[in-house]
């Protein structure tokens, strides 16, 4: 069954208490929380104040996504925050080894993050070293974006490369992911399936999430 973790992104700020117990009550696995820095990609969302706040709320783990330069520079204060993974983006680490370990380091869950034109092949000497690859099935900025296709391509050439190395890393996809397409990332190879406009804009986020779990 698929693990989902519902994008805070799409939440309704004003009433982010309320979204957050909404999760809590749902079959939800993970809250996920982009961290953008208006440098690695053109948009800035929120940083370390409001993770604190969310922990405080929370019941289940936060899925850290950092979409920043120099992200090693902040992995203790979001660890001090409350993140219990922290996802990396390869192209905006000079030394990715080192900083994954620094993550392993305190205690956390590593992930790295690839942009859609960045291969796979690329992750073949980190592979076992991570504990989530994050493929973005957009280009990385903004929600509600569409899809990209070849996506489905790179899920199967990762979970080969998974196999090869024997890594236990799991395969998270964040963009475009709706009811209508969960299943088929999710028998591709896909674990984890992040989700912010599908759960936050639907009628029934709670019943929405269980319709992401459930797809097959």
């Amino acid at each position: 069954m698929a693990l989902i973790a519902p994008s805070l992104l799409a939440s309704n700020f004003l009433k982010l208490q309320e979204e957050c117990e909404m999760l809590n009550n749902s079959s939800a696995d993970w809250y996920h929380l982009d961290v953008m820095d208006g440098r690695f990609v053109p948009n800035i969302s929120f940083g370390l104040p409001i993770v604190e706040q969310i922990r405080t709320i929370t019941k289940k783990p936060l899925d850290v996504h950092l979409m920043i330069v120099e992200p090693e520079k902040y992995i203790i204060d979001f660890k001090n925050a409350g993140a219990d993974h922290i996802t990396i983006h390869y192209e905006a680490c000079i030394h990715l080894h080192r900083n994954i370990e620094q993550i392993k380091s305190l205690g956390l869950k590593a992930g790295v993050a690839l942009n859609p034109h960045t291969p796979i092949i690329l992750l073949e000497d980190i592979i076992t070293y991570v504990d989530i690859v994050l493929l973005m099935s957009v280009n990385p900025g903004f929600g509600g974006q569409k899809f990209i296709p070849n996506t489905v391509d790179k899920i199967r050439s990762l979970k080969k490369l998974i196999h090869q190395t024997g890594s236990q890393a799991l395969i998270e996809i964040d963009g475009g992911v709706t009811v209508e397409n969960a299943g088929a990332l999710l028998h591709t190879g896909a674990d984890v399936l992040v989700a912010g406009n599908t759960v936050f804009k639907s009628a029934n986020p709670t019943e929405t999430i269980l319709k992401l779990k459930t797809s097959d």
